[in-house]
């Protein structure tokens, strides 16, 4: 029996991704297996932090890197950073953030749930722009200038999310930034794969980047990285790391926090509620060099051969059509959209609420419901589970499998 089993927990097919509400994806052995031996040893976390930080360096060509509990609580540590810089006593007294730099830019756009991590800090967001081109009004968004109007004398840092249609190009806002004299935090959170991207925002020039260590860098699911500046990053691991020690007893790494530059140790930081334990940094070091080493063809061709799995055997079915979504360069990770005609047996809505009670439980990506559209996500799939899901997919909608060649669109 499963420890799964033995709570009463069903296990799931996960056809949506790495989603946290999902646990993530499965991790891989060589990742398993170093948390495991981790777990049988006592280390200083702070000598840890830095050698991983130095892996992270490496990979993403940073100052330093530091390891975190999920991409939320890199934007957490990262905003602390950027408000307080090495001052101790700003640390204290975070998040009442009076007399500090308490204002972060960010374009309206580029809003959502996840920047409630940023504002955890105690900061307040200052939007700019008006995003017509997602209103429907127009083709506008934010732009560079009034990025460059709303940073003050108040501001810690401009907030970034990156995305393939964020606007303006963040090597605009870096550039805007740095003559400010202002940081540059990046959300870069779901920019995996490309693998490139580890590399891409720091090139720009971002000074703070967080990514998440559970996705497709299949580390574990309580796991992310900031990778950036030096000092902000030693100010993130000030406000994270078990402070409780005297000070003479206290010798961090150099690379990771260089004591000679503080007048004292802070109290423990707005972060210490976002631990992180030595097995989440050691199975997120053993994920990343694996994801960063790994060929990148390689890992789209296991994908993409469950996608066409996936394809065939849900063709055939009465009243839907099916298409594999697989040709742009930047969607490495191919999806399959099961499209629901008004004369299937039901609604989209209907058949993922079937999916997810059922057994085994199918869990789809929601984001088409209302375009009677299931999209079916490959990356945490196994090879067993097309015929699976698309069984369960016919006992709601019936029909026999078919035989229709596979079609493929962007």
């Amino acid at each position: 029996m499963s420890i799964y089993e033995e709570l009463g927990v069903r296990t799931i097919i996960n056809a949506k991704g790495p989603s946290t509400r999902l646990s993530g994806g499965v991790l891989d052995d060589d990742v398993a297996r170093a948390m495991v031996e981790a777990s049988r040893h006592c280390v200083d976390i702070a000598e840890l932090q830095a050698a991983a930080g130095r892996v992270i360096a490496e990979i993403t060509g940073s100052e330093a890197g530091y390891v975190t509990s999920g991409a939320a609580a890199g934007l957490l540590l990262g905003a602390a950073a950027c408000v307080t810089g090495l001052d101790p006593g700003k640390m204290n007294r975070l998040p009442d953030t009076t007399g500090m730099k308490d204002e972060i830019v960010m374009v309206r756009s580029q809003r959502n749930f996840y920047d409630h991590a940023v504002r955890g800090a105690g900061v307040r967001i200052m939007e700019v722009g008006l995003p017509d081109r997602f209103a429907g009004a127009g083709v506008r968004d934010a732009e560079g200038w009034e990025i460059d109007q709303a940073i003050g004398e108040r501001t810690a840092a401009v907030f970034y999310v990156a995305s393939a249609s964020a606007r303006p190009p963040l090597a605009e806002v870096v550039k805007i930034a740095r003559a400010r004299g202002v940081p540059v935090l990046v959300d870069a959170a779901g920019q995996l794969p490309p693998a490139d991207n580890l590399r891409r925002f720091v090139a720009l020039g971002a000074d703070l980047v967080a990514f998440s260590g559970g996705k497709a860098i299949g580390g574990p699911q309580a796991s992310g990285f900031l990778a950036g500046r030096r000092d902000l990053i030693a100010a993130a691991a000030l406000q994270h790391l078990d402070l409780d020690f005297p000070w003479e007893l206290w010798c961090p790494p150099s690379d990771l926090i260089d004591k000679s530059l503080l007048p004292g140790a802070p109290h423990h930081g707005i972060g210490r509620p976002c631990k992180v334990g030595k097995e989440e940094i050691v199975g997120l070091v053993v994920a990343l060099r694996r994801f960063a080493a790994a060929d990148p063809e390689e890992r789209r061709g296991r994908w993409l051969a469950l996608a066409r799995a996936l394809v065939a055997e849900l063709d055939g079915i009465p009243g839907t059509s099916v298409r594999l979504l697989a040709d742009r360069p930047w969607r490495e990770i191919p999806q399959v959209e099961l499209a629901l005609e008004p004369e299937a047996r039901g609604t989209a809505l209907a058949l993922m609420q079937e999916l997810e009670a059922g057994s085994p439980p199918v869990f789809a990506d929601p984001a088409r419901l209302d375009e009677q559209v299931v999209v079916l996500g490959t990356s945490c799939l196994r090879e067993s589970d097309p015929p699976l899901i698309a069984a369960r997919i016919r006992d709601f909608l019936g029909g026999r499998r078919g035989s229709l060649p596979v079609s493929v669109r962007s």
